[in-house]
């Protein structure tokens, strides 16, 4: 009878010793295993032995990725302009021995570190830096945090501002400047337009008396031409054929005059039509 209740100890004990010393982690966790109160291994997922009565898993660690609760951190630019800013940070545990061991409370910490490094980014830049360069300055915040969160074996894998927010007095002076600056723009628009439209007046004005003057030029070539024809039409076929050589000459000038570009007004003498009646007379005459 001792001897069947001492086999059933030994199996009892046999079979807490084989359970105690396999461990099955899952994909998402680390154990940190102890021995005699100090660091013995870290554990990874799958199946695991360990030292069955000197062994124990003294944490277990989830390696997923983890988001601090928005945080909200007052600070002043450069230009001391005093602006509420609002962040979040994601990260996850790599090395877990270096978590439980160093640090107590992660979120705690990374939250203060975070908000110690906003207040001194920003500080050293300007209200205007701050809207206009937000991704620029949180790849700077980031890669401070990084720097200082290594010695707790956390990775930073994102850190993000999610807005940045000024008190009412900056606000309603930011406001009247952006008025002041669209009153300015409306009326360099409306000096600009008017400059533009007497700049085109005097270029029509300028192309109208080019084309009085053309049409003046070519008026006179016309008589010029015509005072030579008479004589070379009077010396050679007498006094009809010089006045048909003028009034032939007359009609070529009025139709180059009508071909300008320009809209001008032709006022012709009674004797001009009578020339070209004569002309026409001329003209059948030669036929």
């Amino acid at each position: 009878m001792s001897q069947n209740i001492a086999l059933i100890v030994l199996a009892v004990v046999i079979f807490f010793a084989v359970t105690s010393a396999v461990r099955i982690v899952p994909q998402s966790e680390k154990y940190v295993v102890e021995r005699f109160g100090r660091l013995r291994s870290v554990l990874g997922p799958g199946i695991n032995f360990i030292m069955p009565f000197l062994d124990r898993v003294a944490h277990r660690i989830s390696v997923l990725e983890r988001q601090l609760p928005t945080a909200s951190q007052d600070a002043i630019t450069a230009d001391n302009v005093l602006v509420q800013v609002e962040t979040s940070v994601f990260y996850r545990i790599i090395e877990p021995e270096k978590t439980v061991y160093r640090i107590r409370d992660v979120d705690a910490a990374i939250a203060t570190t975070v908000a110690g490094i906003v207040r001194s980014e920003i500080g050293a830049m300007e209200l205007d830096q701050v809207q206009s360069n937000r991704a620029q300055l949180i790849e700077r915040i980031r890669d401070a945090l990084a720097n200082i969160v290594d010695d707790w074996g956390i990775e930073v894998t994102r850190a993000e501002i999610l807005d940045v927010n000024l008190d009412q007095a900056t606000r309603a002076a930011m406001l009247q400047q952006l008025n002041a600056e669209r009153a300015r723009r409306a009326q360099v628009t409306e000096a600009e337009g008017k400059r533009r439209a007497v700049e085109l007046a005097a270029d029509g004005d300028l192309y109208a008396a080019e084309q009085q003057a053309k049409a003046k030029r070519l008026l006179a070539d016309a008589e010029a031409y015509a005072t030579s024809a008479i004589a070379t039409a009077i010396r050679e076929g007498g006094i009809e054929a010089a006045q048909y050589q003028v009034a032939m000459r007359q009609v070529e000038v009025l139709n180059d005059v009508g071909k300008g570009q320009g809209k001008q007004m032709i006022v012709l003498p009674a004797s001009a039509v009578e020339a070209f009646g004569d002309a026409f007379k001329l003209f059948r005459g030669a036929k």
